[in-house]
């Protein structure tokens, strides 16, 4: 019995393993003992070892303690405006970035402010305020147009050629869900088509006193749309008077029904702060394209007071919505609004207004 069971221990110990039914009958009797065999492999398992393995053939070796995953750097900076408790410095991760009290007009934070870049999606508050002044009518029915299609960067969308929708929920998916193909929709159902909505909104900009802002199109694609953010506050500003436009920022999720679908299609608001409900926002939108990079505006009540806060060029998709938590613990932590630095220069800048 005692030179069995010596045969048993060789062969649990070798590094190629089989038995025959009676001996792992055997080896199930054992006490304290556990042995899982397969065809292919045996593992003698040790949560805090290192083992070999043969398995078809070739050696390895396989680790069971869990590593920590890799961060990006946008998540990282992420976690760390979680962590951040609004005291000290804010530093934002945006490359430009302007928060104004919206009641004063007093300068909270400012970033780079006066550096023109492309504004993306960010465009579309101005498309909706021109669509708006044009008095048209919100239930008219209008249609996804294939000269609406974005052959510029290939985006997709969820409108197929030949939707037909009414206009007001055309401009609630083209600011909520940023769907291009209803921004572009908009723009070619205006009186004049789309060169004459193209004039109406430059000249809109002009009359907010817009200086350094360009459209080109109404959806943002195209990267000649241009402004500062010193320019977008002045836009926030204007568009947050338009209760259309509050209202359809501000919604998490709208359902619309296409012809011959019996259920609706559910859109949802790409601002997940809008979404997740912790925050007092009046209006947001997002941006996106590769040469404005991430983008986020937003009017919020933060601290008792309404904000108005323009984030532009975020490198990763949590960057904007990190700034964005950062923003609301700084002023949240300060009674009153302290000076910070500029992106421009190491110097305290002095509050100032937003005429």
């Amino acid at each position: 019995m005692r030179k069995f069971f010596k045969l048993v221990m060789v062969m649990l110990t070798s590094t190629t393993l089989v038995l025959s039914p009676a001996e792992v009958l055997a080896a199930k009797k054992t006490p304290h003992k556990r042995v899982h065999v397969t065809k292919s492999s045996h593992i003698k398992a040790s949560r805090n070892r290192v083992i070999k393995v043969k398995a078809r053939g070739k050696a390895s070796r396989v680790s069971h303690r869990s590593r920590a995953p890799i961060m990006s750097a946008d998540q990282r900076s992420f976690i760390s405006a979680q962590n951040y408790d609004g005291s000290g410095m804010l530093e934002l991760a945006s490359t430009k970035a302007l928060i104004v009290n919206q009641n004063t007009g007093e300068i909270v934070y400012a970033k780079s402010t006066n550096q023109a870049s492309p504004i993306a999606s960010i465009t579309k508050l101005m498309t909706a305020m021109v669509t708006l002044d044009a008095r048209l009518s919100l239930d008219e029915v209008i249609y996804i147009d294939d000269k609406d299609v974005d052959y510029l960067k290939s985006t997709r969308s969820r409108l197929p050629v030949g939707t037909g929708l009414p206009r007001g929920d055309m401009l609630q998916l083209a600011l909520m869900a940023s769907e291009n193909r209803a921004a572009s929709a908009l723009s070619n159902n205006y009186p004049g088509g789309h060169s004459a909505f193209l004039r109406a909104m430059n000249a809109k900009a002009r009359v907010l006193g817009m200086q350094y802002t360009f459209f080109q199109d109404a959806t943002g694609l195209d990267s000649n749309n241009v402004s500062t953010a010193e320019d977008l506050v002045k836009m926030v500003n204007a568009a947050h008077q338009y209760p259309e436009i509050r209202l359809a920022t501000t919604s998490p999720s709208h359902e619309v029904y296409f012809e011959g679908r019996q259920t609706p299609v559910n859109f949802v608001n790409t601002n997940g702060l809008v979404r997740g409900g912790e925050w007092q926002i009046g209006l947001s939108k997002t941006g996106f394209i590769n040469e404005a990079g991430r983008c986020l505006v937003m009017q919020a009540t933060i601290g008792g007071e309404p904000m108005i806060m323009v984030l532009l060029d975020s490198v990763g998709k949590l960057s904007r919505i990190g700034d964005a938590n950062r923003i609301r613990k700084w002023v949240e932590h300060n009674n009153e609004m302290k000076p910070t630095t500029t992106g421009q220069s190491h110097d305290p800048m002095m509050v100032g207004k937003v005429s």
